[in-house]
């Protein structure tokens, strides 16, 4: 078993929500492995990962839609282990919305006040409508909503019963991209307002990244890494999530040296790494896998590699693809040190000699350099992140 425990944000001792030993198995398939989970209260917490990772698995155990194999599910100090999903202090918003086609919003917000058999909900509604930002819709029919905007219903619908939770799953993946960029900001704000648990479900990395304090990188039914989402970027500690989130160029080394800097030797040439930043045990003759992440290194033509400062890490390759996406251009260089090595470059002086065919120098601050145990697959995460887009 493995404790995966977080402590971040708001109130941070007294944890909303606190899985121990949880697990969930179908016949002999484990959808979750054994895990230890605490998520902070008032915390914007995600679950990120690929189809089929446990991620939504685990969230329906935290709603009582799933009864789990193993392990107990606490609420603040209560077990609600055995509770079905109306008497726990939680409700779910789904991708699909499911509002009431023949309800206006005003009554479908007042919904779950009514069931309750709250008579004077005007004061609530309002307020409610207010936050997220659909005061002027509240005589509308959900048909003449936008999509954004009848997820925002769903969202107040489930923020005005004062869960202690608010669950969403893949709330965003009906929304088309800007839509869902806009809402990923919407739905922080909302969160930040009013201050209780979000746990959000996702399979894109940007919008767990854009939304959490925390996220859990799943991966088999476990989790791969928890942390702030700059530190899992920057920091990977396995393949899977140095290719999930986001790209990675891996690059098989030996090591030569090994002190507070470890020196490694890759495509014929030394590279140095920080040994804090190398998750694995790192000795002279053992091998790793070197990482850097496409942002982080620059392109210069072959002719002018006598400019690079020196102390950086260097490579050279030559150019097999290039990519003008607007904000950057992207390449990929063939190299002694890895093929298919890529390059984000901001378009600010382009320089016109950077096309296929091009000898050139990729270079790099040896900081933004990250070491992982060789003994994994290269390319853990890779395949996943394509079968999930």
């Amino acid at each position: 078993m493995t404790d995966k425990t977080v402590h971040t944000g708001k109130n941070a001792g007294g944890g909303d929500v606190r899985l121990t030993g949880i697990s969930k198995s179908y016949g002999a398939f484990t959808a979750v492995q054994p895990l230890d989970l605490t998520v902070p209260q008032g915390s914007f917490f995600a679950l990120l990962g690929a189809s089929g990772c446990g991620k939504t698995t685990t969230l329906r155990m935290i709603a009582g839609l799933e009864e789990p194999t193993t392990g107990t599910v606490f609420l603040g100090d209560r077990d609600v282990t055995d509770l079905p999903p109306y008497k726990r202090p939680v409700n779910t918003v789904f991708q699909s919305y499911a509002l009431f086609p023949h309800l206006d919003i005003y009554e479908n917000v007042a919904f779950g006040l009514r069931r309750r058999g709250i008579k004077s909900v005007k004061k609530q509604v309002g307020e409610m409508l207010e936050l997220v930002q659909l005061g002027d819709k509240a005589k509308h029919k959900p048909h003449q909503l936008s999509g954004g905007q009848q997820q925002r219903v769903a969202v107040a619908r489930a923020l005005i019963n004062h869960p202690q939770v608010l669950l969403l799953d893949e709330p965003l993946g009906a929304l088309d991209l800007k839509l869902r960029r806009q809402m990923q900001l919407e739905l922080k704000r909302i969160q930040t307002e009013v201050g209780i648990t979000f746990i959000h479900v996702t399979h894109d990395q940007e919008e767990a990244m854009t939304m959490a304090d925390t996220v859990a990188v799943m991966n088999g039914g476990r989790v791969e890494q928890l942390g702030a989402p700059a530190e899992l970027y920057e920091n990977p500690r396995t393949t899977f999530v140095a290719n999930f989130l986001g790209t990675s160029n891996l690059i098989e080394a030996e090591v030569v040296e090994a002190g507070t800097e470890l020196v490694v030797t890759a495509g014929g040439g030394k590279l140095r790494l920080p040994a804090e930043r190398c998750s694995a045990p790192a000795a002279t003759g053992g091998r790793l896998l070197l990482g850097i992440r496409p942002e982080k290194i620059s392109l210069a033509h072959a002719d002018d590699e006598d400019t690079i400062a020196t102390g950086r890490n260097k490579v050279t390759g030559r150019i097999v693809d290039t990519s003008f996406i607007g904000v950057s251009t992207q390449y990929v260089v063939d190299s002694p040190a890895g093929g298919a090595l890529q390059v984000y470059e901001q378009n600010i002086e382009r320089d016109t000699r950077l096309v296929p065919g091009a000898p050139v120098v990729l270079h790099w601050n040896p900081a933004h350099t990250f070491g992982l145990d060789a003994t994994q697959a290269i390319d853990a995460g890779v395949e996943t992140v394509e079968d999930a887009a």
